[in-house]
């Protein structure tokens, strides 16, 4: 994770860019008081909005819930694929 300040980012915006895309670092631009602004690359930003697509869906989470049920029955996943 990188920070940096305003005035600082203006003047090396294509190295900040740069980390951000190529090295999959997240910057954090301070602008006072908790104030600030986070970027990050394309390719987080998909795959965040993925994770939350899948997160926020209800046939997802009833698989999540069924999961955690087995799970804590102590069946397990492999005994049932052998049984199908």
């Amino acid at each position: 994770m990188l920070t940096t300040t305003i005035s600082d980012f203006r003047k090396d915006i294509k190295r900040y860019f740069d980390n951000v895309t190529e090295n999959f670092e997240t910057l954090i631009i301070n602008r006072g008081k908790d104030k600030g602004v986070v970027i990050i690359s394309l390719e987080e930003y998909n795959s965040l909005t993925s994770t939350q697509h899948e997160l926020s869906s209800k046939v997802n989470e009833l698989r999540l819930d069924s999961a955690i049920a087995k799970l804590k029955s102590g069946s397990s996943f492999e005994r049932d694929l052998i049984e199908e």
